[in-house]
């Protein structure tokens, strides 16, 4: 969006990456009550533990860098969980992992890079009243939408 609004400069708008995150499913009832979050990486959050609100437990993502999208997902990955999973819950080792989705996240930094947060560009940063421009926001800023809502509103409320 930001490439074809008319006047922003080109220059402005950052490189993006896409990064293919994948989850898996566990069987049986939770034997855990709370999120689990790894240390994060240098690419990402690393695979954690989520439960729905069916109380399923629900592992990922991971991260592969993608040049295209590409939603498939291969069981052979539920290795990799294992692994990744079983270093903060061993308990993981008698379950049994079912391939459920994967998305696609963008990010403004790559594969070589240093990690980079989302960017946000108001009228203060190009000079263009009345556009404020959101990049690569993934997680933790979607769950930080409400903040960015009021970010987006003071920036629009400046111009």
């Amino acid at each position: 969006i930001a490439r074809s609004t008319e006047s922003y400069p080109a220059a402005r708008v950052p490189r993006s990456f896409m990064a293919k995150g994948n989850y898996f499913t566990v069987s049986g009832k939770a034997s855990i009550s709370s999120l689990i979050y790894p240390m994060p990486s240098k690419d990402g959050l690393g695979v954690h533990v989520t439960l729905d609100f069916a109380e399923r437990v629900r592992l990922g993502p991971d991260l592969h860098w993608v040049d295209r999208l590409d939603y498939s997902l291969d069981q052979r990955l539920s290795e990799q969980f294992y692994r990744a999973v079983s270093a903060y819950w061993p308990g993981i080792l008698s379950r049994e992992l079912s391939a459920a989705y994967s998305g696609i996240r963008p990010k403004i930094s790559g594969p070589k890079d240093a990690p980079a947060d989302f960017m946000l560009d108001g009228p203060a940063n190009h000079g263009m009243k009345g556009l404020v421009h959101l990049f690569g926001i993934e997680s933790p800023g979607l769950t930080s939408s409400l903040a960015l809502a009021d970010l987006v509103a003071e920036n629009l409320a400046r111009s």
